[in-house]
């Protein structure tokens, strides 16, 4: 299976987020699960795409060209796509991929999950969509989430779908059971 990661260009303060990234990227590489991901050669990105590659798998990138420029494209990539957008970007790595997880970031990582769990909610997509909540990194997400279902702003089934999931293993095995 192609799953896509959005995570973060920054590796954070705590050294278990890279940790957890790298143990990630072995475990596609073991199930012969395909990486596609947004290309990066810095950060989670980086070291997830590394792990995958060491460990004889397959990763796929999709970076806009802006970001080609800054040099921040991982040139080692089973296949790279250069793209002009963000948004060309976000579509291109959805239309790949047979399932998503998010690992911790910033913004980009945010908006990136926002707008899968949107599409999924309309019926865009029909993809799992799983948090691998490193370190509880994503309880105060989750519990937001929450308050939008009992504020009356999402309907429980769309928080249903959602898979949150604190161990490597366990994400693989609940996204394709």
């Amino acid at each position: 299976m192609n799953i896509c990661v959005f995570c973060g260009s920054a590796t954070g303060t705590d050294p278990v987020h890279a940790q957890s990234a790298r143990a990630l990227g072995m475990a596609f590489a073991k199930s012969s699960h395909t990486l596609v991901y947004g290309g990066g050669n810095i950060g989670l990105m980086g070291v997830v795409a590394d792990a995958v590659l060491e460990n004889g798998g397959k990763a796929i990138g999709v970076i806009p060209d802006f970001l080609m420029q800054r040099e921040v494209g991982h040139r080692n990539l089973t296949q790279l796509e250069v793209v002009g957008t963000m948004h060309e970007r976000k579509k291109r790595m959805a239309d790949l991929s047979d399932a998503f997880i998010a690992l911790p970031g910033g913004w980009g990582t945010l908006d990136e999950l926002a707008e899968i769990l949107t599409w999924r909610q309309l019926g865009l997509i029909h993809q799992p969509i799983a948090i691998l909540n490193i370190q509880h990194f994503f309880d105060p997400l989750v519990a937001q989430m929450r308050s939008m279902v009992s504020g009356g702003f999402l309907k429980h089934e769309n928080l249903d779908f959602l898979i949150v999931e604190n161990d490597v293993e366990k994400i693989l095995s609940r996204l394709f059971p």
